[in-house]
């Protein structure tokens, strides 16, 4: 698949919780779409923290490592802004 140039492009994410109706593998394949990779741990390399429902200790180890957590509406309009 092509990759869409776009600001989150080489941006590294983690999705943690429960994301609702958009399944991890859907979300995952969103932002790799856009040249974004998917980490399943937190680390200094993490741009972004998606935090579902009931996000544990991934957005805790987010929050003290300063790094930008979005909630599901958050991600969705990030989505949205990169698709326009």
């Amino acid at each position: 698949d092509t990759v869409i140039e776009s600001s989150i492009t080489g941006k590294v994410f983690v999705f943690t919780g429960n994301l609702g109706l958009l399944s991890r593998k859907d979300a995952i394949g969103i932002i790799e779409k856009f040249g974004a990779k998917n980490s399943s741990s937190v680390s200094s390399k993490t741009d972004y923290v998606v935090a579902g429902e009931k996000a544990g200790s991934k957005l805790r180890k987010a929050q003290d490592l300063n790094i930008k957590v979005l909630n599901l509406p958050e991600f969705e309009n990030l989505i949205k802004s990169l698709e326009s």
